[in-house]
């Protein structure tokens, strides 16, 4: 399989948070452990920002796994309109461990 190129969310993927404690959800943090050794190329974001991103990797242990940390887009530009992510393969981070 070719390396691939996966965008991994923070908030209720990577951690899950509770008022103000911050629960790391290990399946994910696996997926991308694993994902990264495979070769795939990966990119954090999150609504919260890039500095949120690398702090929540980074409190995870998986910062280096990453090629960058992004903020969610709030526009896209491109032609493929609503169907831009129709060929993406979605995984919830309960099935992380299934992939």
């Amino acid at each position: 399989m070719p390396n691939r190129v996966i965008y991994v969310d923070v908030d209720d993927t990577l951690i899950r948070t509770v008022g103000r404690k911050q629960i790391p959800m290990p399946a994910s943090a696996d997926y991308v452990r694993r994902m990264h050794s495979e070769g795939h190329e990966l990119y954090c974001w999150s609504r919260g920002g890039s500095e949120y991103s690398r702090r929540a990797c980074e409190s995870l242990g998986i910062a280096d796994c990453f090629v960058a940390f992004l903020p969610k887009p709030d526009v896209v530009l491109d032609d493929r309109g609503l169907e831009l992510l129709d060929y993406c393969e979605v995984i919830l981070p309960g099935n992380a461990s299934n992939h």
